[in-house]
């Protein structure tokens, strides 16, 4: 073999470990993206993501999208999907067809889904588009200190799933299925009662 020939082969054979190697770069990244799709936000020191999951939600008092105040509690009794988002979000956007068919299906076994806004435009942002997606779950603009009683909410879509007794049994952070949602939720729609009172 002449020696120009033996160079084109290795040339040729790192060439193509390059590319092999760009390959896995992109099927990585693209796998990274998918984990962790989802809306980044400004993450406040100190806060960061951390939620206990079996404690009770905390409270809230926040205002509709027609600003009539909305209280957690007056949801006690109901399995609830708290679901942190906003209208520049993809994921969160791409989540509500599919929240919407959830209320639908589950609204007479005591499912309520309720949208926890944080467009900083408030209501005049968050109507138009509810308006236009026939969003058919409670709307309420959330705030920073809503955001951070749930543990400091760094990435939306977030969502909680609260049992009949308003304890978070569960949290998703980006972009989640119908199906998971749907098996977070069914076991505590099937629990008809809050169980013995005290």
């Amino acid at each position: 073999m002449s020696t120009s020939r033996f160079s084109r082969v290795r040339t040729g054979g790192r060439a193509r470990a390059l590319r092999g190697a760009a390959l896995l770069l992109a099927v990585l990244l693209s796998a990274l993206l998918l984990l962790s799709s989802g809306c980044g936000g400004k993450e406040e020191p100190g806060i960061g993501m951390k939620f206990d999951v079996g404690k009770p939600a905390p409270e809230f008092n926040l205002p509709d999208l027609d600003g009539n105040k909305v209280e957690l509690s007056s949801m006690k009794g109901k399995v609830l999907i708290l679901d942190f988002w906003a209208t520049w979000c993809p994921p969160c956007k791409e989540e509500v067809p599919h929240l919407v068919r959830l209320q639908s299906k589950y609204r007479d076994q005591g499912l309520q889904i309720v949208g926890l806004s944080l467009d900083k435009g408030g209501a005049p942002d968050v109507k138009p588009f509810a308006e236009e997606h026939d969003v058919n779950y409670t709307m309420l603009i959330a705030t920073d200190e809503t955001a951070k009683a749930y543990g400091g909410v760094s990435m939306i879509p977030t969502t909680f799933v609260v049992d009949r007794s308003g304890v978070v049994v569960k949290r998703f952070i980006g972009y989640t299925t119908p199906e998971a949602f749907e098996e977070a939720i069914l076991p505590l729609l099937a629990t008809s009662s809050l169980g013995p009172s005290s």
